[in-house]
């Protein structure tokens, strides 16, 4: 990708920048760090220069919700230069970055160089893959907007090849949704699978049965949601098994091919699978030569620094915080805009020859959206699951979205989703999948798998609204 915005045609050794008459503060990643600094350090005495290589910034955890047809890409994303271009001192520019050169002070992007006074890297983080190449090949994750219409995609066009298939056989595996990582990611797109599948795809086909999809949730740890306090977690994954999701815990999965998964020596047929077990930061990082953890993520001094320099920081999901702390702070949205605005402050603060506080992490907790009227909230004495939580889930995630059109726009979408039990962003786009064969389950030499296949699911009466 290319620099968009002033930016040269020559190679990254660039000639030597004109002495600048203020401080210039590079972010790196226009995410809810970086976003947040951004927006901090508007009209203040310091340039600066967001580079991301979208032009858009993403609310990420609504990005469930684009896969599984709840909303449209557009309505959780916001163009940069929208957000930020009205600003005299902020620039944007949309580039590929290669690397930073620390000893120069200086940015390597694709065909240019840029030097810096302050570096603020908000890279974020992308899926990981665990087990081999074919295992990436097989399975989708959801961290970018492609990869939630990549799913969309599929998931749709499974109930479509299952409406015109007349093999029972090969109905199951496309009705089948395997999901694999019991995080909030993994319980959310589990819910909404089975949330279209029973309330909405019922009422489109008239040769399969939608209802009878099954959605299998795994996590290779006891339990899901393993962040949360443990009765919360009970109440969860009951009502997730109330919802006809198949919940299996302390399971790893050994194999994943373009036909089935293996969990240990079974089998699942199923043409969707989605990747929700985990995440690692940019690699932007190593190129930074600094302490990394053992998950990648750069180890920050109190202030976010980088040990031994003064001018460099690293947030959000790309920083490794503990300091007095029990643990490394997660790779949470409140964690990310917290930091983001602590250090735009802090550089103010420095330019005006002012001293600053080390950051302190104030906990806004954590929720994650079961399905259709059904959260798990935990924030401070607030610790529940069900109607409540859930209302409380969207009024957040309301206010926390950027930008007022999309806010209206996404609650006309959630209270004509609740009242019609409807999902107008079916839309299929991009190339279908191939028909698919007959299930398979490759030979093993030594056993023969159990594959499971469930029995057809009894019809279900019209009227499914889950009980509040």
């Amino acid at each position: 990708m290319r620099a968009t915005s002033e930016t040269h045609s020559s190679n990254a050794i660039a000639t030597p920048e004109p002495k600048r008459s203020r401080p210039r503060a590079v972010i790196l990643g226009a995410g809810f760090a970086g976003l947040n600094a951004a927006r901090q350090l508007r009209n203040s005495a310091v340039d600066v220069v967001v580079i991301d290589r979208n032009n858009y910034h993403l609310f990420q955890p609504l990005l469930y919700q684009v896969a599984t047809a709840g909303l449209n890409a557009s309505e959780i994303c916001q163009p940069i230069r929208g957000l930020l271009g009205k600003y005299t001192n902020i620039r944007v520019l949309m580039a590929q970055v290669e690397s930073v050169d620390r000893a120069n002070k200086r940015v390597i992007l694709e065909n240019d160089a840029l030097e810096y006074d302050y570096l603020l890297v908000a890279t974020g983080a992308q899926v990981k893959f665990f087990g081999p190449p074919s295992w990436r090949e097989n399975s989708t994750g959801l961290k970018t907007v492609e990869d939630a219409l990549t799913l969309r995609r599929k998931i749709l066009s499974a109930f479509e090849a299952a409406e015109q298939s007349k093999d029972p056989e090969v109905i199951r595996q496309l009705l089948t949704f395997v999901v694999i990582g019991g995080g909030s990611t993994g319980v959310e797109m589990a819910g909404a699978i089975r949330e279209i599948a029973a309330e909405v795809m019922n009422r489109d086909f008239r040769n399969v049965n939608s209802r009878d999809a099954r959605v299998i949730l795994i996590d290779a740890l006891p339990h899901i949601l393993s962040s949360y306090p443990e009765d919360l977690i009970d109440k969860a994954t009951k009502e997730l098994e109330r919802r006809s999701i198949e919940v299996l815990t302390g399971e790893r999965v050994t194999d994943i091919d373009a036909n089935s998964v293996r969990v240990g020596e079974r089998v699942i047929p199923t043409r969707t699978v989605v990747w929700a077990a985990g995440v690692e930061p940019s690699p932007l990082l190593k190129s930074l030569d600094t302490e990394l953890d053992a998950t990648g993520r750069a180890v920050v001094d109190a202030d976010l620094s980088l040990p031994g320099s003064d001018c460099e920081f690293v947030l959000g999901d790309a920083a490794h915080f503990d300091h007095g702390l029990d643990a490394a702070l997660p790779g949470l949205a409140p964690v990310a805009i917290q930091q983001g605005r602590y250090v735009a402050k802090l550089l103010k603060r420095r330019v005006a020859g002012k001293t600053y506080e080390p950051f302190e992490y104030f906990d806004k907790g954590q929720m994650s959206t079961i399905g259709r009227a059904a959260a798990i909230v935990e924030f401070g004495r607030i610790r529940t699951v069900g109607f409540f939580a859930w209302l409380l889930w969207l009024f957040i995630h309301l206010l926390y979205l950027v930008g007022f059109k999309n806010r209206v726009i996404v609650l006309v979408e959630w209270t004509y989703s609740y009242l019609a039990f409807k999902r107008g962003s079916r839309i299929i786009i991009g190339a279908l999948p191939e028909p698919a064969p007959s299930p398979t389950v490759k030979a093993l030499p030594e056993s023969t798998p159990e594959v499971i296949l469930a029995p057809p699911l009894e019809r279900a009466p019209t009227n499914t609204r889950p009980s509040t």
